[in-house]
């Protein structure tokens, strides 16, 4: 009708897929479970995606890592009182019942703790786990028919190991574990935040609260002093976290991370979710090192061969060599800093 009306065949395609992106985020987060959980994975790697294919879908799919449509808060007292006990409101000074954020299998409500701290209070959405390994369930019945969508991927033992990640990451108790193990390590780190674990249950968790910019908005509106000093941050955690702890933060999307103003060094890194790491008692694997250190070498035939070796391209799969370096240098550029403040804090725990 607008085209018929006169209106561009540009302009109503624009509107077309601000509509249908409004649209993904709603009915993605009301569905909540695996769906939520595909739509937040699609808000990590649109990154990699043509402008003109991600750019009406970006704003949608980041809502996902940081909010969802949030459940009654009759369900979530419900859920409280169930977990903490019928006289849970005395744990509390101050409870904030509308939700500071939302995501695939749970919500967060800002409050103050019965000793004054300032907390976050995760509560699981009920049902779930139930409904998230089940999606996987029977997404993982459908592996073969996917193949064919992405050449060259082995679906059926990537589906496998997301099944397993999530049932950690529906276990808030693994997950405290994870993060009073990271909070520990970096207690005195002055580039890395992790919040203490203040009391954890089945389906509850309760964290202090931290603030700071999310990563989401440094990305699209910080300056280029404060993006670099993010990802700088972001790799140096990443990449030395299992060195120090035996554990690798395993979903490092933006929702996850805060930028907090430091008066020692400009800027520090707050990291809010441990749900879904992987155990890995001897450190990241020589594989991943080799490759980091011929990527930024600028050895593309090197990088292609050893991930050939190492199985994670199939021998029956033809890549371009210059294509795989062009895509992963911006990945790994901000871990290339100087030996001594790499390991500064690695230094200080060993000491």
């Amino acid at each position: 009708g607008k085209r018929i009306g006169g209106a561009s065949a540009e302009l109503v395609g624009r509107e077309l897929q601000q509509r249908t992106a409004e649209q993904l985020f709603k009915v993605l987060g009301e569905l909540k479970g695996g769906a939520m959980k595909f739509g937040q994975a699609l808000s990590v790697f649109e990154s990699a995606l043509p402008e003109e294919v991600a750019g009406p879908y970006r704003a949608a799919l980041t809502k996902l890592q940081e909010a969802a449509p949030p459940m009654p808060t009759r369900t979530v007292h419900s859920v409280l009182e169930e977990r903490l006990g019928a006289d849970w409101g005395e744990l509390f000074l101050e409870f904030e019942d509308k939700p500071s954020a939302a995501a695939s299998i749970g919500q967060v409500h800002r409050a103050v703790w019965h000793d004054g701290r300032e907390v976050a209070v995760k509560v699981q959405y009920p049902g779930a786990g139930d409904a998230l390994l089940s999606d996987l369930t029977q997404l993982s019945r459908f592996a073969r028919l996917l193949g064919p969508l992405i050449p060259g991927m082995d679906i059926k033992p990537l589906i496998a190991e997301l099944r397993d990640r999530v049932s950690e990451e529906l276990d808030y108790g693994l997950e405290a574990q994870a993060q009073a193990a990271h909070a520990e390590e970096f207690a005195d780190d002055p580039d890395v935040l992790v919040p203490a674990v203040v009391h954890q249950c089945d389906q509850v968790l309760v964290t202090e609260w931290i603030d700071g910019v999310p990563l989401s908005e440094v990305i699209t509106d910080g300056t280029e002093e404060q993006r670099d000093r993010a990802g700088q941050l972001l790799a140096r955690f990443l990449f030395s976290g299992p060195a120090r702890t035996g554990l690798l933060h395993a979903d490092p999307h933006p929702g996850n991370f805060r930028l907090l103003p430091d008066e020692e060094s400009g800027w520090r890194l707050g990291v809010l979710d441990f749900g879904t790491v992987d155990r890995l008692p001897g450190g990241l694997p020589q594989t991943i090192g080799d490759s980091l250190r011929m990527t930024l070498d600028g050895d593309a035939e090197g990088v292609y061969e050893l991930l050939r070796e190492d199985g994670f391209v199939k021998e029956s799969i033809d890549l371009d060599p210059d294509a795989v370096l062009d895509y992963l240098v911006p990945i790994i550029e901000p871990a290339q800093v100087d030996a001594f403040t790499f390991t500064r804090g690695w230094m200080r725990s060993q000491a």
